[in-house]
């Protein structure tokens, strides 16, 4: 038995012409009219309609939305945090007004990434829906006849047997269909092939892509989030008054929002005390009790950094943590107008100096006169500026509770209908208390009062409770990202590990009457693993066509020499089921 196992990479133009379709249609990819529309309207669309359905731009456009999503992860958004966004407007004037012209403020909602997503969509589409057909049509057909010369393939190995040719052609047939080839008699040969779940694989991928892009904007339109931060002893209910801050995508309906809740009943949290790490989170934890529905039963959980809690189709996550002091106000009659506990925004996020102010609308002068309170102040957990009369935290942790207040009065502006912040302080109509010239200030332990001049009243530092800020999403379409992915992965391995080929099994009577036994195979791509496939194959089908001792034939004494190149007596093709000859490169490297 003698084997060829050579690939070359570039068969000539007399190979292709052997081959005919044996060589075509190993892939799902159309085959490319190089013949141009005439100019014109329905011309250029034409070829602006090929261009964009054609794989290299479908990949071009994919990493353009590669590329065009960078600055939405290194650029603030204000999608995302638009106090950081005005922040970095401020810090940088002119880099900011060019960003906010080029959309980098709001990658994902601005025209030109919305241009390419679009583009990428349509020209997946484009690409797949007539590759699909094509598969469709492969799959429903048979297998093409052998090409005259199967020396000519990259695969080929032949023998001399005494069984008959079609003993010989019928083994080899059952052989391939045990393999799980696709096999058929045509004449005297038996042609077979494998690997149509590589177009299969390629094809699950690029429509995995489409459902990807599906899923993201079904995301993006009808997603919401919000925040909302709750001190210990309080809580939220999923309604739009219940946030602090909510957006929403363009088609979400508030009105569908699912009911549930949850109370903040405890935060926990501790911190590593000494070391390079001092006042690194060791232990950060919320818990909570939660219910669905109106009429719930309530559950208790404990939500973490990394384990939101996922209630009602929502995922709602834990964002970081704070101290609220509690304090007690009276007024010049005496009568208490204030009392709970006020959230501080922490300034230093790793120690939690933080800053907040107290409200109090309601009070009134000893004489019952209108008098609005306001108290701007600094909290520290552990006090670390003693002797430096500043105010600062050398630790997260409540070793060393400070709370230093300053006072105001007049009013607030609260009553002018014109939106404020609740941790900021309008001063505008507001005079700062004094006493002897000097502003009023005082710094405070937990149980230490502050008492305004006049009789206007007083301030006491009751007590500290922790809170909590929580992220709650509603983000539908991640079942359907989470499918697209896995489906893309599947299709792409069994596009890359999977090979297409074929092979044509012939047998003929020689002239002394001896049956010649031809094997010959053809792959997509160019792999070592044909040729041992091949020899695989030979070797089992030699039970059924023993190999006659001392006689081998060969390609190099084919009863059929080849003619050299050229010469114009090159013999035809035999009838295939092909209407043209084949493009040699498909059969060699398609």
């Amino acid at each position: 038995m003698s084997t060829k196992t050579d690939t070359p990479r570039e068969p000539d133009a007399g190979a292709g012409n052997d081959l005919g379709t044996a060589g075509s249609q190993l892939s799902t990819a159309p085959q490319e009219d190089v013949t141009f529309p005439a100019l014109g309207p329905i011309g250029w669309a034409r070829w602006f309609w090929r261009q964009l359905t054609s794989m290299r731009v479908a990949l071009l456009l994919l990493f353009l939305l590669s590329i065009g999503a960078i600055p939405g992860s290194l650029i603030p958004q204000t999608s995302i945090d638009p106090v950081k966004v005005d922040q970095f407007k401020a810090d940088h004037s002119t880099l900011g007004g060019i960003y906010d012209k080029l959309g980098m403020f709001h990658v994902y909602s601005s025209v030109w990434f919305s241009a390419i997503y679009l583009l990428l969509f349509i020209s997946l589409i484009g690409c797949i829906v007539p590759r699909s057909w094509q598969f469709v049509g492969q799959l429903r057909g048979r297998p093409p006849a052998a090409p005259r010369r199967l020396t000519r393939l990259p695969a080929y190995t032949t023998w001399r047997t005494d069984a008959a040719p079609e003993e010989v052609l019928g083994a080899a047939q059952r052989l391939m269909k045990k393999r799980r080839f696709r096999a058929h008699r045509t004449g005297t040969a038996v042609a077979a092939e494998k690997g149509y779940l590589r177009e299969a694989g390629n094809l699950v991928f690029h429509v995995a892509l489409i459902v990807m892009l599906v899923a993201f904007a079904v995301g993006s339109l009808w997603k919401s989030e919000g925040g909302k931060l709750v001190t210990e002893g309080d809580g939220f209910a999923n309604s739009l008054t219940q946030f602090d801050d909510f957006k929403s995508g363009a088609f979400f309906d508030t009105d569908t929002m699912e009911p549930f809740g949850f109370t903040l009943n405890k935060f926990e949290a501790t911190y590593e005390r000494s070391g390079p790490q001092k006042g690194t989170p060791r232990t950060f934890r919320a818990h909570v009790t939660y219910y669905t529905g109106a009429d719930g039963k309530e559950h208790r959980k404990a939500v973490e950094v990394n384990t939101p809690l996922d209630i009602a189709g929502s995922k709602v996550f834990l964002l970081s943590h704070g101290y609220a002091p509690e304090v007690t106000v009276k007024d010049g009659r005496g009568k208490v107008v204030y009392k709970g506990a006020v959230p501080f925004l922490p300034q230093d996020p790793k120690n939690l100096t933080s800053t907040g102010v107290v409200k109090v609308p309601g009070a009134q002068t000893k004489d019952g006169k209108r008098n609005q309170l306001g108290f701007q102040g600094f909290f520290v957990p552990t006090f670390g500026g003693k002797g430096s009369g500043s105010m600062f935290s050398q630790f997260p942790a409540l070793d060393y509770p400070v709370l230093t207040l300053t006072a105001y009065h007049g009013d607030l502006g609260v009553d002018s209908g014109l939106p404020q912040s609740v941790y900021q302080l309008q001063k505008k109509y507001l005079k700062q208390y004094k006493v002897k010239g000097a502003p009023l200030a005082k710094m405070m332990l937990p149980g230490e009062t502050m008492k305004l001049p006049n009789g206007d009243g007083s301030i006491q530092f009751t007590g500290i409770k922790n809170w909590a800020s929580f992220k709650i999403t509603h983000q539908p379409g991640n079942g359907l990202a989470l499918t697209g992915a896995v489906a893309a992965l599947l299709g792409l391995a069994g596009s890359l590990f999977i090979q297409r080929r074929r092979v044509w099994i012939r047998a003929e009577a020689g002239p002394d009457g001896v049956t010649v036994v031809e094997m010959a195979g053809l792959g997509r791509s160019e792999s070592p693993r044909l040729p041992e496939e091949l020899g695989d194959l030979a070797g089992a089908l030699e039970p059924d066509a023993p190999l006659v001792p001392g006689a081998v034939a060969g390609p190099e004494s084919d009863p059929q020499p080849e003619p050299a190149p050229g010469s114009g007596s090159e013999d035809p093709a035999e009838p295939t089921d092909s209407d043209g000859p084949a493009e040699p490169s498909e059969g060699a490297r398609a």
